[in-house]
């Protein structure tokens, strides 16, 4: 029967059913976009920020600054951009910590760039973009884990630079399954949100 009733609740399952769909589709558009590197020349390497310790960098930030040392020293970009504001309870930035800790690696203070005030990944995207604009360059290789890099090229987009996503390989993170997922599964409902209200 084609009652009130019933039409309501094709109704509902026909809504259901398209915002599963949905998900279904952020979810493999976030994990395809970590799969594919994209290595080629760029004009600078930018690394977004994550926990430090007193000025250490945590072990998800020390992998993704090791990963931009060794894009650097293949020769992949001539600059490095360090992103990151002060966390809650921090006396120094994430990006300070980035800078001292490839400092420590032989990289020259000429080669680094420092955005010391974002707090969330569209603050030090578009931080990085300004910075990036007043020297002319267009191009970033993007340095994070790999479940950042599509909301990294939308926002990329949206700052007015090109982002190619540099993944770390084999990260903290991607090594523990369910950390792994529990962050995927953020990460496919923020990029939605991201794409079609702005935001983080």
């Amino acid at each position: 029967m084609n009652t009130p009733r019933s039409r309501v609740v094709r109704a509902a399952a026909g809504v259901a059913a398209a915002v599963l769909a949905l998900w279904a589709s952020a979810l493999a558009l976030v994990l395809l976009a970590g799969a594919r590197p994209a290595l080629g020349k760029a004009d600078v390497i930018l690394v977004l920020g994550a926990a430090q310790y007193n000025g250490r960098p945590s072990p998800v930030f020390k992998s993704r600054l090791d990963h931009a040392l060794e894009l650097y020293r293949r020769e992949l970009a001539p600059v490095i951009i360090f992103t990151g504001g002060v966390g809650k309870g921090d006396t120094v930035s994430e990006a300070e910590v980035g800078r001292r800790y490839a400092r420590s690696a032989g990289v020259p203070d000429s080669a680094m760039l420092v955005e010391r005030h974002g707090v969330t990944s569209a603050e030090s995207m578009g931080a990085a973009a300004a910075l990036m604009r007043t020297r002319e360059l267009r191009t970033a290789l993007a340095v994070s884990d790999s479940y950042h890099m599509l909301r990294l090229e939308l926002l990329g987009r949206r700052a007015g630079i090109e982002v190619l996503p540099a993944p770390v390989p084999r990260a903290p993170i991607d090594r523990d399954p369910r950390s792994r997922w529990r962050y995927l599964l953020r990460e496919s409902f923020i990029f939605p949100a991201t794409a079609l209200l702005g935001g983080r």
